[in-house]
């Protein structure tokens, strides 16, 4: 997501976000190869990634056949800390392991401005940019942004949010419809098993303006409808949207408010959720009383998980997302068709109403009794940080270190 989108963060977001609101149309399909590519490296496909890197050797010939810097416009550090502390480093490491040098290599963020992500693409299409990666911070911005590329014959990958009208080549994100599933079947088994009767809940989106929110919100509405359609469940609000964890929090006390036997509330990452939990602590709600859900895999959103305030997080591996888009930009700036297995699925653009060619990874739910196995293995969020002080007691409890 972001976080996720995370807006996860996202993973994720996963992975997470990042052009309408809950019930968005958008859908996304996918098949996975293992084939390798016949024009140019080894074997390289969305199930070869690792957290070692090593798959990006096999497109050092690719790499050596290109032309042009590879520029890559990340889009804030708000909507979710992973562009920053994952997504940057791990795409200069998989350029890096795949040959190609820190001079033909830019990075940035463009912090939350849409002016700065646009005068980015063009510095970078003038400083010798031959492919653009661009996470951009909403539709109108992409759009700008792709059109300028495309009358310079520059090629565009959108990476983790789609551009809906934009006019990329390929797209890379983890799969956010199932995404969105995994956040509502997480908040089904917490409901379940923290043992919450007659359920109330408020359903929150992302960011009206993204689309990873609608694809997330795609997800998790099919997994709530049945049980809503059946009595089961009720939702009693469903707020604007945003990825700004402080609006999250104002949306969130106004449905509670005017919803005061509200027991549950679906959030689609661990950002807007931490402020929620917050607050539900200072009411004196109890652990494992009042299911919250996450995406991200976030520091805060794992200790609210083990501590009992949150139900679990959909984390998206972020080191794969990031091998899947430069793979692809070195291709593109290699004028290489990429393999099947890289371009394993398609999203469809509902505004250009075309299906786009795209590289979807796969997310995971970490509760409790897999984080050890998933987060902490991966070193995505260091043991020592996470068990510090108040937390080392949950740890133990759930054997993570």
């Amino acid at each position: 997501m972001r976080i996720t989108k995370s807006r996860a963060l996202v993973p994720l977001l996963l992975v997470g976000g990042l052009l309408a609101a809950a019930c968005g149309s958008s859908s996304s399909s996918s098949t996975t190869t293992t084939s390798g590519s016949s024009s140019g490296g080894g074997t390289v496909s969305v199930t070869t990634f690792n957290k070692d890197f090593t798959t990006m050797a096999n497109l050092k010939s690719v790499t050596a056949a290109g032309k042009g810097k590879i520029a890559v416009i990340l889009p804030d550090t708000v909507s979710s800390a992973r562009y920053t502390e994952f997504d940057a480093p791990y795409l200069a490491k998989a350029f890096s392991e795949a040959g190609l040098s820190t001079s033909d290599t830019i990075i940035q963020n463009a912090q939350g401005s849409d002016s700065t992500q646009l005068t980015d693409a063009q510095s970078d299409i003038t400083a010798g940019a031959t492919v653009l990666v661009v996470d951009p911070l909403d539709a109108g911005v992409g759009t700008s942004i792709e059109t300028y590329a495309k009358a310079h014959g520059v090629p565009v990958v959108d990476y983790d949010r789609l551009v809906l009208g934009g006019s990329r080549k390929y797209y890379v994100s983890f799969d956010n419809v199932k995404v969105g599933t995994l956040i509502g079947q997480g908040m089904v088994s917490c409901l379940a098993s923290w043992n919450v009767a007659s359920p109330k809940m408020a359903v929150m989106v992302g960011s009206p303006t993204d689309n990873n929110a609608t694809l997330f919100a795609q997800g998790y509405n099919a997994v709530l409808q049945p049980h809503v359609a059946s009595g089961a469940y009720k939702v009693v609000a469903r707020p604007a949207g945003t990825w700004d964890p402080p609006t999250a929090l104002t949306e969130f006390q106004q449905a509670y408010t005017a919803n005061p036997t509200m027991n549950a509330v679906l959030v689609p990452n661990d950002e807007n959720a931490a402020p929620i939990i917050s607050y539900l602590k200072t009411l004196n709600i109890p652990a494992k009383k009042f299911p919250v859900t996450g995406q991200d895999a976030t520091l805060v959103g794992l200790q609210n998980i083990i501590s009992g305030y949150q139900c679990g997080t959909a984390y998206k591996p972020i080191y794969l997302e990031a091998q899947a888009a430069a793979s692809l930009a070195l291709y593109m700036r290699a004028g290489k068709v990429p393999p099947a297995g890289l371009v394993n699925g398609t999203v469809k653009d509902t505004t250009a109403n075309v299906n786009v060619p795209s590289s979807l990874l796969h997310p995971e739910w970490v509760t409790p009794t897999n984080m050890q196995a998933t987060v902490i293995a991966d070193g995505f969020v260091p043991a020592s940080q996470l068990c510090a002080g108040a937390y080392a007691a949950d740890c133990t409890t759930y054997g993570i270190h």
